[in-house]
């Protein structure tokens, strides 16, 4: 669309000046609903913005329905440096979380037609938000039902639909591995 012209990013400037685009960062930009367009779901747009990485952490947890509170940022997770944007749809941080314990628990869960976003499951959501919060270390069962039932104000019927068996596959390479290994032993206990 944009090759016919002799300098594209003035074009496109424009364009964004118009408001006609939304620039979400350098390259990527999106119809605005100047144009009538639909706008992507959040999730999908944090997928996009930062890549390879999944949306998890609090946004997954809430989208799960296991913590109460909608979270003001959607929180993803990536093998890549840790990376905030703050653009005009939104806040989006990337957390970084090493290979190979990066990419277990991902899944493709389909948001609206034709947008589909990759999503932490509710149980890695759970073990990324453990990994990556500054501070948490959970050394006892009763450490472990102090923060999910008092801080992140979790469900005791969710909790137990947790897949403990999936969750230990993920052990050996995961961060602050005596924490989640609490958190499992808690799950066994329940």
């Amino acid at each position: 669309m944009l090759a016919a012209y002799s300098s594209p990013y003035d074009k496109i400037n424009k364009l964004v000046a118009q408001g006609y685009l939304v620039q979400l960062r350098k390259g990527l930009y999106l119809a605005s609903e100047q144009l009538h367009a639909q706008l992507p779901e959040p999730f999908l747009i944090a997928n996009q913005l930062y890549g390879p990485s999944y949306v998890s952490l609090d946004a997954a947890l809430f989208h799960w329905g296991l913590i109460p509170e909608r979270a003001v940022e959607i929180t993803s997770v990536t093998p890549k440096p840790t990376k905030c944007f703050d653009t005009p749809l939104g806040l989006f941080s990337f957390t970084h979380l090493p290979m190979p314990y990066y990419s277990y628990g991902i899944q493709m869960v389909d948001l609206k037609p034709r947008q589909s976003v990759l999503l932490a499951s509710p149980e890695k959501s759970l073990c990324d938000k453990i990994t990556t919060t500054s501070g948490v270390q959970l050394r006892s069962k009763k450490a472990v039902q102090a923060y999910l039932f008092e801080d992140l104000r979790m469900e005791l019927g969710d909790v137990k639909q947790f897949d403990r068996h999936e969750m230990m596959a993920w052990l050996p390479g995961c961060p602050k591995q005596n924490s989640v290994h609490n958190l499992l032993q808690f799950l066994a206990s329940l």
